[in-house]
């Protein structure tokens, strides 16, 4: 057995279709908790800007700085241990982190530069043959600006490497399968800049959304940027960053409600007082959601506190009733009560990456907001914004380290972080364990 900052530490690794990758690692744990010395176990999981290394980094900070502070909680008492989920997700350049991230900052990007990125997203994606659709792709590169059927063939190329089951309407993945390859190339062609667009009028956090070609000209622009000019490899860099967020999110469900739903289900179902703890960063954020929500037609597995840092889902994905009668994809992680005690949710504007996730949705869907991935946006981040439309969501700050906290059993708190998490990585600070701790100490 490991030890971590402490903590009795036991690693699990999943493949990318969820299945559990040695379940010898998995009867490790269990073996443990049938001591019934551990009380409560903390399950930890990384985003996609992870490789294993990486992610074993960022369990180490964030357990240190929880050790530190675990004599002063008052949880003497308890025995604290830790699974920590290792999924196959791909370490990116920080520019690179989520789709329609600040590369704009570089400009349009070169032909060069495209043939890279495709050869950089070899192995990434699910399909068998997803390399030799990239492989293809890069052949129509110098094609693009000039003809149409190339940048159709693209769009085709890309989407085939990817499963459309996925799809749904929160981060318009559902109309990226379905609308032709040189409508999505038009409709990416936009730079990516990030700036304020004239408001729309809405309430409950997110504005009523107007498609852009509804609009007169003098309407259909945002603010300051001039007029959007079509740039074919423009809309190639954000078809790349979109599909490869695609990817991400799906195989995050897919683990989530594959392996690590069923070690969870197996834990619960052999240790019904255990406490559960589940902390997910990025898209381990939909991960630990997913598996606590469950596979469709299974039960949850109730958990007794959840913390969603920095978390790259949409911010409707809580929500209630946020469109003709719509909930959000895990609305029934609140209706079914699965989580018994406190669920948290770190935002904050200085993360660039989910902030700028969600407008190529926008994109995709021909719509403005009153800001690109803010919380007026249909499409926004919830690591950017907390969940929107949600009405058990209690609005909140992250405190200090010697803050104190006033957390329901049940409750959910959208946690505005701006003072201490600077970045969309910088979730491992003294704040963060001081919240995660006091959520633990109310269950």
């Amino acid at each position: 057995m490991e030890k971590v900052a402490g903590f009795d530490y036991f690693e699990v690794e999943f493949t990318k279709d969820g299945k559990i990758e040695d379940r010898s690692k998995a009867g490790e744990l269990t073996d443990h908790l049938s001591g019934d010395e551990v009380t409560d176990l903390i399950v930890l999981a990384h985003g996609w800007n992870n490789d294993m290394d990486e992610a074993r980094r960022l369990y180490e900070r964030l357990l240190k700085s929880v050790s530190a502070q675990i004599d002063e909680a008052g949880l003497n008492d308890r025995s604290l241990a830790v699974l920590a989920v290792l999924w196959p997700s791909k370490r990116f350049a920080e520019e690179d982190l989520i789709a329609g991230s600040g590369a704009s900052l570089s400009g349009v990007p070169d032909d060069t530069e495209l043939v890279e990125r495709l050869e950089g997203l070899k192995g990434i994606f699910d399909d068998p043959r997803a390399d030799e659709y990239l492989d293809r792709a890069k052949d129509l590169i110098p094609r693009l600006e000039q003809d149409k059927e190339a940048q159709k063939e693209l769009v085709d190329l890309i989407r085939s490497a990817l499963r459309d089951d996925g799809a749904d309407d929160e981060d318009a993945s559902d109309q990226f399968f379905a609308l032709p390859g040189d409508e999505i190339m038009s409709r990416l062609a936009i730079p990516d800049v990030q700036t304020g667009s004239a408001p729309v009028a809405g309430t409950g956090g997110v504005a009523s959304m107007t498609r852009t070609e509804d609009l007169p000209p003098s309407q259909g622009r945002a603010a300051g940027i001039g007029d959007w000019v079509e740039n074919a490899r423009n809309a190639a860099r954000n078809l790349l960053n979109f599909a490869t967020y695609y990817q991400m999110k799906a195989r995050a469900g897919t683990v989530g409600s594959g392996g690590v739903y069923e070690v969870l289900r197996m834990t619960r179902d052999a240790h019904p007082n255990l406490r559960l703890h589940l902390v997910g960063h990025s898209f381990g954020g939909r991960l630990v959601t997913a598996a606590t929500t469950g596979p469709s037609g299974q039960p949850p597995v109730v958990v007794d506190s959840l913390m969603l840092l920095q978390a790259a889902f949409s911010h409707l994905g809580f929500a209630k009733d946020y469109e003709g009668g719509k909930d959000g994809f895990f609305r029934s992680m609140i209706t079914g009560k699965a989580v018994t005690g406190p669920s948290l949710i770190t935002h904050t504007d200085n993360d660039r990456a989910v902030g700028l996730a969600y407008p190529l949705a926008s994109r995709i869907a021909r719509q403005v907001a009153a800001g690109l991935g803010d919380k007026n946006d249909r499409y926004g981040g919830i690591g950017r914004n907390g969940a929107q439309m949600t009405p058990e969501a209690k609005n909140a700050v992250l405190l200090t380290s010697s803050g104190s906290y006033q957390f329901d059993r049940g409750g959910m708190y959208n946690l505005r972080s701006d003072d201490f998490i600077s970045n969309h990585s910088d979730v491992t600070g003294g704040e963060v364990a001081h919240a995660l701790i006091a959520a633990i100490a109310v269950t």
